[in-house]
């Protein structure tokens, strides 16, 4: 090993010269060392004092690079580890292998100790786990009725209007009180009732289009005293509720209403009703005592065959106008409105429908 350095050595100095490799080794010792380069560093330099003579200095770059190459390998240090940081190398001294033994017997004594203090730290106390096991017994206080999904999250809220449209709920949702439209359009609502109602009071609009509405409580709408547009259009009802005074607007065609399911008064109070749709359903004749304020009536595509002298106008007062009345249809019914000349008398147009 030795005769291999001293050719090694022999070969840089004429290559290098031995100012150059000097002022290498001054450099490497400025370096981190470990103790495996620091021998093998200290009988390079000793081979390299004793086999010095008097060479020519080269100062060429390839010379420098070579040296660079030639000795990076073994001045790299190695990343510190906590046995580099606790054990003191002594180089030269019989306690090495003693140190060894002694830094062994510590790891081993400290491996111990972070077990059992991880143990400690994972053992979990007997009153928290008592604690623990109180809360798991401790009962979970009853689901409300109305912890569901908050209506503005299933349906759409924008100042003061609800949007639940074609979400298929099959009931009226908890409505914000402040709410004033509500639109709950192509459901599967089935039934109506007061409680679905009875804290909004400020409600202007409410529209069922498109539901299976078959049954309506008759004091559903009854506390609704700003309500001015119901829409049940296109449902399964067969008679109709009792409707809210200020109501402009009435909506429910297409569905299966017929004559006896609507009573006498129903229209009567209605002082300020404008629009009626009862088209497409089963009316065997017109309901009585409609409004003065109508404007428009819808009663097309029903089973209508009779009309008398008093169903739009007034028999006794042949100076009776009902001028506001703007339109009427008839169409679509088993009636010759051409054999009743006397019934529309007082308008100012002729209903829509089969003359002749």
């Amino acid at each position: 090993m030795l005769a291999k350095i001293s050719t090694t050595w022999k070969l840089l100095l004429k290559l290098l010269g031995p100012e150059i490799l000097f002022s290498s080794l001054k450099l490497i010792h400025s370096f981190p060392r470990s103790p495996s380069h620091l021998g093998l560093m200290h009988r390079h330099e000793h081979l390299l004092r004793k086999t010095t003579k008097n060479f020519k200095i080269a100062t060429t770059t390839l010379q420098s690079t070579l040296l660079l190459l030639l000795f990076v390998p073994l001045i790299k240090p190695a990343p510190p580890t906590q046995q580099d940081l606790r054990i003191i190398y002594d180089y030269g001294t019989d306690n090495f292998e003693e140190t060894l033994f002694t830094q062994d017997y510590e790891d081993k004594y400290l491996d111990v100790k972070n077990i059992k203090e991880k143990e400690a730290m994972i053992k979990p106390d007997e009153k928290s786990h008592q604690l623990q096991k109180d809360e798991s017994l401790t009962p979970l206080p009853p689901k409300k009725e109305n912890d569901e999904m908050p209506t503005c999250l299933l349906c759409v809220c924008l100042s003061g209007s609800v949007y639940c449209e074609e979400i298929d709920i099959d009931a009226v949702p908890p409505l914000p009180k402040e709410s004033a439209y509500l639109y709950a359009r192509f459901n599967k609502i089935k039934r109506l009732t007061a409680k679905d109602f009875a804290e909004i009071p400020n409600l202007r609009r409410l529209d069922f289009t498109g539901n299976l509405i078959e049954d309506i409580e008759d004091s559903t709408f009854s506390k609704l005293s700003l309500l001015e547009e119901l829409t049940l259009a296109e449902n399964q009802l067969l008679k109709l509720p009792v409707l809210p005074p200020k109501l402009t607007l009435f909506n429910a065609k297409y569905n299966k209403i017929k004559s006896r399911g609507i009573k006498a008064n129903t229209f009567k109070k209605l002082s300020n009703l404008s629009f009626l749709y009862l088209d497409h359903n089963a009316l065997e004749s017109v309901p009585l005592n409609l409004p003065e304020s109508l404007r428009v009536i819808h009663l097309q595509f029903n089973n209508i065959t009779s009309i008398t002298d008093d169903t739009f106008c007034k028999a006794n007062d042949i100076r009776y106008i009902r001028d506001r009345i703007e339109e009427i249809r008839l169409e679509g019914n088993p009636i010759i409105l051409g054999k009743h000349p006397n019934s529309f008398i007082c308008l100012k147009r002729l209903p829509v429908g089969l003359y002749f």
